[in-house]
């Protein structure tokens, strides 16, 4: 599974990708997960705002930081076999 976290490197982004990685952990699934800190590469995303929480090519929030406990959740849906 690829997890993208879309911002340019403030506070919240860096959250986002620790919280990311914390939830990908607790689901025990296979994971990448990429930073991307462009702004032309976070708009060609879809990503209007930052920090946003791309999970396999889905965009899953942007603008806004979830709790583990919501990422873990959205990487379900997204893998609902593991």
């Amino acid at each position: 599974m690829l997890i993208q976290v879309l911002g340019t490197g403030c506070a919240k982004c860096t959250s986002l990708a620790i919280r990311a990685e914390e939830a990908a952990r607790q689901t025990g699934m296979g994971f990448t997960l990429e930073k991307v800190k462009d702004m032309s590469a976070i708009i060609a995303l879809g990503a209007g705002t930052t920090p946003a929480l791309i999970i396999d090519g889905k965009l899953k929030c942007a603008g806004n930081l979830p709790s583990v406990e919501q990422i873990v959740k959205m990487l379900k849906e997204e893998h609902p076999s593991n």
